[in-house]
């Protein structure tokens, strides 16, 4: 679609068109459930989250200012939607306690052994605030500052939370190169 297709399809939008909101949920829902995935603890959480969003989407429009992408500006509302969701079943705090070492698993086997699916699934088990300040920061590269704004918490929190989070990614990791099917049964 080119941009003159994609501003008619805005337009539409704004004006409460039908088939234009079904044109543009079918054009970014695949993409924006792939984000909603990453904040959600399951399918059903995910698919809840798309549709929560894009109800937002919808209602917002005629925030769009075309500064930017459209899909930046929609998975910011998915995110922004997903972190409302959080917000409203979790309360954050802070998690102190002794890391373990670096794991003594060479990067370039994970890569090649670990499968997507399976790295996915290892984020997903992760606890919701885990999987949240995981995410943000490095699926979607928001900096400990911007994650502390949009969770209500403080920037330690934000880096206690990260640093455990990977301290348990490698730790599922090194379960499974010594039990993989572990993992591949779980699927």
């Amino acid at each position: 679609m080119d941009q003159s297709e994609l501003n008619a399809l805005i337009k539409d939008c704004k004006s409460g068109k039908r088939k234009a909101q079904e044109s543009l949920f079918n054009l970014f829902s695949d993409e924006m459930f792939g984000v909603c995935m990453y904040y959600s603890k399951d399918y059903t959480e995910a698919e809840d989250t798309l549709h929560e969003g894009f109800m937002k989407v919808f209602t917002k429009i005629d925030q769009f200012q075309h500064k930017g992408s459209l899909a930046g500006w929609i998975k910011r509302i998915m995110i922004n939607t997903a972190l409302e969701k959080y917000r409203r079943r979790v309360q954050m705090y802070a998690v102190v306690d002794e890391l373990e070492p670096g794991s003594d698993i060479e990067p370039e086997r994970v890569t090649s052994d670990l499968s997507a699916n399976e790295l996915l699934k290892m984020v997903r088990e992760l606890s919701p605030q885990y999987r949240m300040v995981f995410n943000l920061y490095a699926i979607d590269g928001y900096s400990h500052k911007e994650i502390a704004e949009m969770l209500g918490i403080s920037e330690g929190t934000s880096k206690s939370n990260l640093a455990r989070a990977r301290n348990i990614l490698q730790q599922k990791v090194k379960k499974y190169y010594y039990n993989p099917s572990t993992i591949k049964d779980a699927q």
